[in-house]
Formats: C-alpha cells, sequence, structure tokens
C-alpha cells in the first residue's frame, strides 16, 4: 500500500495519481498505531506541511527528470522544433516554480500553525514566489530576481505562450530579469535547492 506502484498507474491513472493523501492517512497509522484513518480529510488535514513537502519534492524530482531528457522532436517539423524545445524548458521552470511554491507555503504553515495560517489562507492565494518568501532573510537581489522570473512561468509562461492581454508587458520582463542580473540555470537551482533545505531550520 505505502510502496510506488506504477502498475496501478497504468490500471488507472486518475484513482493512483489522487492516492497521495490516502497513503499518507496509512503512512501515519503505521507511525501512530492507535490513530483512526479518515475517509474524507478535514481542511486541517489537509494543511499538514509534511504533506505539502512531500508534493514540493514531487513537483521538483518531476521539473529535474524533465530537464535530463532533451527530446529530440522527431515528428515536429525542422522550423519548428527550437520553438517547442523552449516550451518544454518553460513548463521544467513551471514545475520548478510550483515546487518552491508549495514548499514555501509549508513553511509558512510551519510559521503560523494551522489554525492561523486557514484565517489567513487568503493572503497565500497566489503565485507570487518572492511575496512568499519574504520571510526567507538572507534572500538577496538576484535571488529576488529569481523568483520574480520564476513567478512568470508559474503564472502563465509555463502553461501558455500568451500572458494576456491586458499584459502583454510580462513577456519582456522574462528577459529584462535574465539578462540584467545574468541568471543562470546553476544559479537557478542553487537558489531553488536552498529554499527546499531552508525547512530544515523549522527543525533544526
Amino acid at each position: 500500500m505505502l510502496d510506488p506502484d506504477r502498475k496501478a498507474f497504468d490500471a488507472d491513472p486518475i484513482g493512483y495519481s489522487g492516492l497521495g493523501r490516502h497513503k499518507w492517512e496509512t503512512a501515519r497509522l503505521y507511525s501512530d498505531p492507535g490513530y483512526i484513518p479518515r475517509e474524507q480529510p478535514s481542511k486541517e488535514d489537509l494543511k499538514n506541511p509534511i504533506l505539502w513537502l512531500c508534493h514540493a519534492k514531487a513537483l521538483m524530482e518531476a521539473a529535474l527528470v524533465l530537464l535530463q531528457k532533451e527530446p529530440a522532436w522527431e515528428t515536429m517539423p525542422v522550423i519548428i522544433r527550437g520553438v517547442c524545445d523552449c516550451q518544454y524548458c518553460a513548463v521544467a521552470l513551471m514545475l520548478t516554480g510550483y515546487s518552491l511554491e508549495t514548499c514555501l507555503k509549508a513553511m509558512l504553515i510551519l510559521t503560523h500553525g494551522v489554525d492561523q495560517y486557514l484565517a489567513r489562507e487568503k493572503e497565500f492565494h497566489h503565485h507570487n514566489l518572492e511575496k512568499l518568501a519574504d520571510f526567507i532573510t538572507d534572500l538577496n537581489k538576484k535571488d529576488r530576481a529569481i523568483l520574480r522570473a520564476l513567478t512568470h512561468f508559474t503564472m502563465w509562461a509555463g502553461r501558455y505562450p500568451d500572458p494576456g492581454s491586458d499584459k502583454i508587458g510580462h513577456s519582456s520582463e522574462i528577459f529584462s530579469l535574465s539578462e540584467r542580473h545574468k541568471i543562470s540555470a546553476r544559479d537557478l537551482y542553487t537558489l531553488a535547492n536552498r529554499i527546499l533545505q531552508h525547512v530544515s531550520t523549522f527543525t533544526s
């Protein structure tokens, strides 16, 4: 029940992919035999920071798997293969941004406690990574520029080629941030790792 099972995914991809919370209930039962699993989760159950950190890890692993594979795009016309590859990398950055967003929100739950987080939840209903990371005190200007750039990928650039007709200027901001701060892949993933590791400050 607790182990990964891709045969179960093959048989029922939707059901298997929705089982994370149920497997979490089973894991809790293993660690506490007196625990009674819930058929339906409460809103407090779903704000368990460990559940959120697991999801952040899953998102980052998915992003890294994409970046480790370079599609050849054989089925696409030669003239647009470069277009597809840029968009493919944009999807990987979207997943990276989602991973950081989920991790930052987990740390906010740890900071405020579940009840207080729920009381203030509307404040955190956004994808603005720089704003979510405000509590991390050692971010420099380049770090913040990376988070602003990644926010574009979580909000639109990883999902669509178009930010929306009222936000056309957002397209040029991606290039402006990248060029002004000379952001490399190493810079981006070094920062991502720092943020993911920051959770250790809550448990040390």
